[in-house]
């Protein structure tokens, strides 16, 4: 269905907060392969080539994710063989999806204006990290909505719910004449209803009445502009005063300060009166904390998922994760445990919805486990931490055949590279050195300077630090073939 005044837009935002210690706000559960060979968001962007035009599928993301989002995109701008990149839009900060899809609104007016066409774009817009399995039952329901949407309804899509979750929001639905002309199998919304307790739950569950509301809508960019600007004027205003055009793509700090942070549940679809449902008809997770990979992942015969090197006896209706360590267990059940490299997650099966509250105490903390792994992935490659201390820091630097970091300084550190693996090529200064195994140099404080692997083989480097400040943020960036400069 190559409509050009139809486009999509993923929601890849978030940090995934309830699946610490997995997900960090640096390497969100989106960017990562929970099941299958694609991550979630790049299993979001292949449902929705058989809907859209791949041209017109645009990522929304925080400025912070944006050259993992950019690394993942070239990866699918390879499989479906085209030349140029696809368009991400990046926000400084998140702020909900209310101001994500209304900032992306905008930009996709402006790129109509470049077509000199005053037609009213169709939006598809969903979250990043569903796991559905049936992409055509998803490309219909998306036709349904389409239909709807073209009658100037807000659609929204709703999943028939087979257990009592309470992590989940949910939709009560109506029949209404209208909208059946249009589409049989769909229903006027009647109202939302944010994660109810365990006893509600389990009578929307016996009711035909209720839906899980999946996140995901279609719209006309006219329809939902004018329901922001009524519901939450203060988006339409610092959205159009923003400085973005079809190619600058990013919102400035300035600009985006004074954004309210809210969802566009609470936005506009707990309020407006042009809302429409379309039942997805699909397999549909919402891999939203540990009880949902629980709920969609192979047990064994005592109900128990074990990933990993897990050893246990005799546990029960159980979840265990291990990245990286060994972890025995004896006689758990109804538990979660995850082990990554550098934390530890025990909980009530049923109280992982609670995880994002551990997360929160991180913050307070300034603890950086909330924030990234020991091991931080770049479009280059990956680093891992390896140790650290008062004025040093080791790191192990992983560069991919082909790949460079970018050319660079440091106002604060001094670093010194060792090559363990492969071949490298190093700017100093203004020189190129080519380094072999065993091969080291010397980086001053301020010395500009470069990390090339222009061979067919990988590269590992082992990197000391040292200086009074070792923090990421004190890089300055000249040249970056990432487009991070």
């Amino acid at each position: 269905m190559a409509v050009s005044n139809l486009y999509a837009i993923i929601l890849a935002g978030g940090s995934g907060t309830r699946l610490w210690p997995l997900s960090r706000e640096l390497h969100p559960k989106q960017l990562m392969k929970i099941e299958g060979d694609y991550t979630l968001f790049q299993s979001a962007f292949i449902r929705l080539v058989n809907s859209v035009d791949d041209k017109n599928i645009l990522s929304v993301t925080n400025v912070k994710l944006e050259s993992q989002v950019k690394t993942q995109l070239a990866e699918m701008q390879e499989k479906f063989c085209r030349k140029s990149s696809y368009r991400v839009i990046t926000e400084p900060e998140g702020k909900g999806t209310a101001p994500a899809i209304a900032l992306a609104i905008k930009y996709i007016e402006k790129l109509q204006q470049d077509k000199n066409t005053d037609e009213d774009a169709i939006i598809v817009a969903v979250p990043s990290d569903n796991l559905i399995s049936d992409n055509k039952k998803f490309a219909d329901a998306i036709t349904e909505g389409i239909k709807l949407a073209k009658e100037n309804y807000i659609v929204t899509f709703g999943v028939k719910p087979d257990r009592a979750d309470t992590g989940l929001g949910y939709i009560k639905t109506k029949n209404n004449k209208k909208i059946k002309e249009v589409s049989r199998k769909s229903f006027k919304v009647e109202t939302f209803i944010e994660k109810p307790d365990k006893e509600t739950a389990q009578e929307f569950l016996d009711s035909d009445k209720y839906y899980w509301n999946s996140g995901m809508f279609v719209f006309k960019a006219s329809v939902m502009m004018a329901e922001l600007k009524k519901y939450e004027p203060d988006i339409v205003r610092i959205v159009k005063n923003a400085e973005i055009s079809s190619q600058t793509p990013t919102i400035p700090y300035l600009d985006f300060e004074e954004m309210p942070d809210i969802s566009i549940d609470y936005a506009v679809m707990e309020n407006s009166k042009k809302l429409a449902m379309v039942p997805l008809g699909c397999d549909w997770r919402d891999v939203g904390s540990w009880e949902a990979v629980y709920a969609i992942s192979e047990k064994d015969e005592n109900g128990n998922y074990l990933m990993g090197n897990v050893i246990d006896l005799d546990s029960k209706d159980s979840m265990v994760y291990s990245t990286s360590k060994l972890i025995t267990t004896i006689g758990l059940e109804n538990v979660v445990v995850v082990e990554t490299e550098d934390a530890v997650l025990v909980c009530d099966r049923e109280r992982s919805q609670d995880v994002k509250k551990i997360v929160s105490h991180l913050k307070e903390r300034h603890d950086e486990t909330q924030y990234s792994h020991k091991t931080v992935y770049r479009p280059w490659g990956y680093y891992t931490v390896l140790n650290q201390g008062k004025g040093f820091l080791t790191k192990c630097i992983y560069v991919n055949p082909g790949a460079s970091l970018s050319v660079q300084l440091h106002h604060h550190r001094s670093e010194h590279w060792v090559v363990v693996e492969g071949k490298a090529l190093v700017l100093k200064g203004e020189e190129y050195f080519e380094l072999e195994n065993g091969d080291s140099i010397d980086l001053a404080v301020e010395e500009k300077h470069s990390l090339k692997n222009p061979y067919d083989e990988p590269l590992k480097i082992l990197e000391v630090q040292k200086g009074d400040i070792l923090d990421e943020n004190d890089i300055v960036r000249f040249e970056d073939m990432y487009g991070r400069v």
